[in-house]
């Protein structure tokens, strides 16, 4: 089994002793290269060679970030899938968040996901099946797991603002800059025009997730729910307001971080399992794909493509 292990060294939990200990670990099971990333956009040109290559598996250490970077490598333009086989995605987590890993049910720890990541490297020798999940189309590139337009997206940009100034993102650097954004937020007037599949569009939204998993994302240990029945063998999850009340949008944070989430409210809008969202705005928003921000946009058209991608995760 040819392996390439992409390691960002920059990502906020990747050490090179971690470096080490994983790429021993896969040399015992693999015919290893390992690749370290060291521009934006790095980690598209090495998927790419490794897809030309005919590798089998393509392993991140790094954050959501480098997934996504790798996943539009292996990919290309969203559209159509690729006729060839691609190689399977692995991940061992080397961010802040790390959503896509643990979404998938791989452990936060280096060493733990190391472990089962050979546990299942073997699983595959004797199964020859990867377990298989579904993306997110969202026309300029593929999404893993979440993309957001409005105050999401403000917020993702406010906090690569901050990154430039200090290393890594902490749940209280994401909260020091999502607080002010969101007051100010809530003295525009809403922009947004949602439409869900071939439902009759919705004005007056003030921001839109769009989720492909679930949970949304993590504060530190604590899962952060927008749309609970939503994972990567169901269509997206939609989580949007029509209100930027503060003290009515308390009470709905107070809802997703329950560990029961039961998320309702007059100025929410949320779907689960459908297969396609436009959002669009009167003037061009701050938009972000799998925490990445990706600039201003004026629409957005999101789709579910199910059985996009091999990954090396426990089936479930």
């Amino acid at each position: 089994m040819r392996a390439v292990l992409i390691v960002n060294p920059n990502a906020t939990s990747t050490t090179p002793a971690g470096r080490d200990l994983l790429a021993h670990a896969l040399e015992s099971r693999t015919r290893l290269t390992v690749e370290h990333t060291n521009h934006r956009g790095h980690a598209i040109e090495i998927a790419e060679q490794a897809a030309d290559d005919g590798v089998d598996v393509v392993i991140v250490h790094g954050g959501d970030g480098t997934v996504n970077e790798v996943v539009n490598g292996l990919l290309g333009k969203p559209g159509p899938l690729p006729l060839r086989d691609l190689p399977a995605v692995g991940v061992v987590p080397g961010g802040s968040a790390n959503v896509f890993a643990r979404s998938l049910g791989i452990p936060q720890d280096p060493i733990d996901a190391t472990n089962l990541l050979v546990d299942l490297l073997s699983t595959y020798r004797s199964t020859g099946v990867w377990r298989r999940i579904g993306l997110m189309d969202c026309g300029e590139r593929w999404g893993v797991f979440t993309a957001g337009m409005g105050v999401d997206g403000e917020v993702v940009a406010a906090v690569e603002e901050r990154r430039k100034h200090s290393t890594g993102v902490t749940a209280m650097r994401y909260i020091s800059a999502a607080v002010p954004t969101v007051l100010r937020s809530a003295r525009r007037a809403p922009r947004l025009t949602l439409q869900i599949d071939d439902q009759d569009p919705v004005t007056g939204v003030h921001f839109v997730f769009v989720s492909n998993s679930s949970p949304w994302t993590y504060a530190n240990k604590r899962p952060v729910w927008t749309n609970p029945d939503t994972g990567f063998d169901t269509g997206l999850g939609v989580f949007a307001t029509t209100s930027m009340s503060i003290w009515r949008n308390l009470g709905l944070v107070r809802q997703m971080l329950a560990k029961r989430p039961k998320l309702a409210a007059g100025h929410l809008i949320r779907e689960d399992d459908v297969a396609w969202v436009r959002v669009s705005s009167d003037t061009p928003v701050a938009s972000q794909i799998d925490g990445d921000y990706i600039g201003l946009r004026e629409q957005l058209t999101f789709r579910s493509v199910p059985d996009a991608l091999g990954v090396v995760a426990p089936l479930i």
